[in-house]
């Protein structure tokens, strides 16, 4: 078994080995066979040489509604991360099959909440609250987390959706949680007029909801967020602006609050992108998201002086993992007729995670 593992390694490095132009032609002859028994899609968040490829691209919340709306693909190649790609699994039909080129492809923010700690913190707070409390979960979690909020009546957001489902649960429950992402919480908190004596934060690693006064806690933040946002900095908006006069700030909603309330405007990628689109001719926008997305906006839009807010913050290392030598070896996977990394959420799991995705996407409507 080692010395297989062993072999198999060496040979996928091989296609570290392999001309780009080899592997870029091969890769379109394959989905020109499959034809529309494969679907390729993509997150915004990828490189240029897998976004090339993709028959479709998103964020999450389009990504989910693509793999809902899907029933003809017998495979689905997720270039995305695993939470994406179980999401997928969740929402296709049985004889479909999501498969995600590099299984490392993981995120730092839903490993940032498990269930053991998400079961531990819940008896607390039901202990503490009692049972009016509704449990959201951004989609940037594990299938595990998902199904315990659909198992407990809550439901999923994304960044594009997230003002909408949490003002309606609001009024559905007295408190909510909202997990992994604090400031994605906060932010959309703040927006739908909550103050900050209202929320809450939840110390997972203490296992303890951090020093408030627990009568005003109307929605209780998981201490998770996105490494690539934490990069972004008042800092940086502040000197730009003293560089460029006439530069507007657009940031993502995990970022942390005080650079969002220091920018222009906030949204979620495919916000950014529609208020890219939009802008004048000419119009100086500093962009705080992926680098990814921000220097194929760059190219895309040479008429707008679109800027990095942080040309120094690194992409998602993760997303990252997918690149055109796994993307190349996961095609090569399919022609030979073998499964290579198949995402499966198993059965109970899934039942529970869909109602929070279903509930999610029919507020989304």
């Amino acid at each position: 078994m080692i010395l297989t593992s062993l072999q198999e390694k060496i040979a996928f490095n091989d296609y570290y080995n392999e001309a780009p132009t080899d592997q870029i032609a091969r890769i379109k002859q394959i989905k020109a066979d499959f034809g529309t028994d494969l679907f390729l899609v993509a997150h915004h968040y990828q490189k240029d040489e897998v976004v090339q490829f993709a028959d479709a691209q998103g964020d999450s919340l389009k990504l989910a509604q693509i793999a809902a709306e899907n029933h003809d693909a017998r495979k689905i190649v997720f270039c995305g991360v695993h939470f994406m790609a179980e999401t997928a699994d969740i929402l296709t039909g049985p004889e479909q099959q999501v498969l995600l080129p590099d299984p490392m492809a993981g995120c730092s923010m839903a490993d940032m909440a498990n269930s053991y700690q998400l079961a531990h913190c819940w008896q607390a707070l039901t202990t503490e609250y009692g049972p009016e409390i509704m449990p959201i979960t951004y989609v940037n979690s594990t299938a595990a987390i998902k199904a315990f909020v659909g198992q407990h009546g809550g439901v999923v957001v994304t960044s594009s959706n997230a003002p909408r489902i949490v003002a309606w649960a609001l009024q559905q429950a007295k408190r909510l949680l909202f997990l992994p992402d604090q400031h994605l919480g906060r932010n959309t908190a703040l927006q739908l007029g909550l103050s900050e004596r209202e929320l809450g934060l939840w110390l997972a690693q203490e296992n303890r909801l951090a020093a408030v006064a627990p009568a005003q806690v109307r929605v209780i933040l998981w201490d998770g967020y996105c490494s690539v946002h934490q990069q972004f900095k008042v800092s940086q908006i502040t000197a730009l602006r003293a560089q460029y006069p006439d530069v507007k700030v657009i940031v993502h909603p995990e970022c942390a609050h005080e650079v969002v309330a220091a920018a222009d405007e906030f949204g979620s990628t495919a916000a950014i992108i529609k208020y890219i689109q939009a802008a004048p001719k000419g119009s100086r926008i500093a962009v705080g998201t992926d680098n990814n997305l921000v220097g194929r906006l760059i190219k895309q839009y040479p008429d707008k002086k679109i800027m990095f807010l942080n040309p120094f913050s690194c992409s998602c290392i993760l997303m990252n993992r997918i690149d055109l030598p796994h993307l190349a070896w996961a095609m090569d996977q399919i022609a030979a007729g073998k499964d290579g990394n198949v995402i499966k959420v198993d059965t109970q799991t899934a039942f529970w995670a869909k109602k929070a995705l279903a509930r999610m996407l029919t507020l989304s409507v």
